[in-house]
């Protein structure tokens, strides 16, 4: 015979069981994210995938994955109508891009990217309080992203943000490119990964941040350590340091706000400026 005594020990370690089911879960997942990413509020991060919205069950200990799995799979056709669509790579037939809606990663609205576009070598000029750091972009193998950028930075989106991210220990990155600097922000859509055959993300290597494969939006990396080249190759690699470089050696050299290896940079980079124009 079940006591309410014997029910009442029954319910707590069931509570407890799917405290811990949530909490390997989380575990889990965290170990599957790489290091570059972004926090879109999406399934999809300094990192290949450090989304906000990765815990697909939605709630905090309490939450019970088993549950929330059932509920999400139990209408599969409602499930595909409402899953995003998915952006399409280059067509070098019409030279177009296909830059796809995100709105949870809209941080700033500037419009999409005209969808052709030059496919060609470009220079990118980043002003910041610190100087200014120059980049030669391939927009041979990489267009959609220099495409990207070149929208962005002619609407002024990357004007007074800072540059949230740096790492100083495995990885050596700075990371830019989200007006929020929580790392979280976007331009509201995304594109695809390009470039990615034979990537190498040695010193100077200027490449995108993303929170899983096709989730490119505004957030890129600068490589100044000579040691990162351990990053597998999922972060589209679209040019190279050519000026500046000393600068973000600098912020490195000041560390990480608080301590530790990875953090706000303890030296703010703030960018005031950022123009591209095509390569002579």
């Amino acid at each position: 015979m079940v006591t309410g005594k014997d029910r009442q020990k029954q319910l707590a370690r069931e509570h407890h069981e799917r405290q811990q089911a949530a909490r390997i879960q989380r575990e889990r997942v965290a170990k599957r994210n790489a290091a570059i990413g972004t926090t879109a509020g999406v399934v999809v991060v300094i990192a290949g995938i450090v989304a906000a919205a990765i815990f697909l069950t939605g709630g905090g200990d309490d939450a019970d994955p088993a549950t929330a799995a059932a509920s999400a799979s139990a209408n599969p056709a409602e499930s595909a109508a409402a899953a995003p669509a998915e952006p399409l790579p280059f067509d070098k037939g019409t030279g177009r891009c296909d830059y796809v809606s995100d709105p949870a990663g809209g941080a700033k609205d500037v419009g999409k990217p005209d969808p052709k576009v030059a496919a060609a070598p470009a220079v990118m000029k980043i002003d910041t309080n610190l100087g200014v750091i120059e980049a030669d972009l391939d927009g041979a193998k990489a267009p959609c992203t220099v495409g990207s950028f070149t929208h962005l930075a002619s609407k002024g989106y990357f004007d007074n943000t800072k540059c949230h991210r740096l790492t100083t220990e495995g990885i050596k990155v700075l990371q830019c490119g989200d007006p929020t600097a929580s790392g979280s922000g976007g331009p509201g859509y995304r594109f695809v990964d390009e470039n990615l055959e034979g990537a190498s993300y040695k010193r100077g290597v200027l490449a995108m941040a993303n929170s899983g494969p096709n989730t490119n939006g505004s957030q890129f990396f600068i490589v100044y350590g000579d040691e990162t080249d351990t990053l597998p190759d999922s972060y589209t690699p679209f040019g190279t340091i050519t000026k500046g470089l000393d600068l973000v050696d600098k912020v490195a050299k000041a560390g990480v706000e608080g301590g530790g290896g990875d953090g706000t940079p303890k030296q703010a980079v703030e960018i005031k400026d950022v123009t591209i124009t095509g390569k002579s």
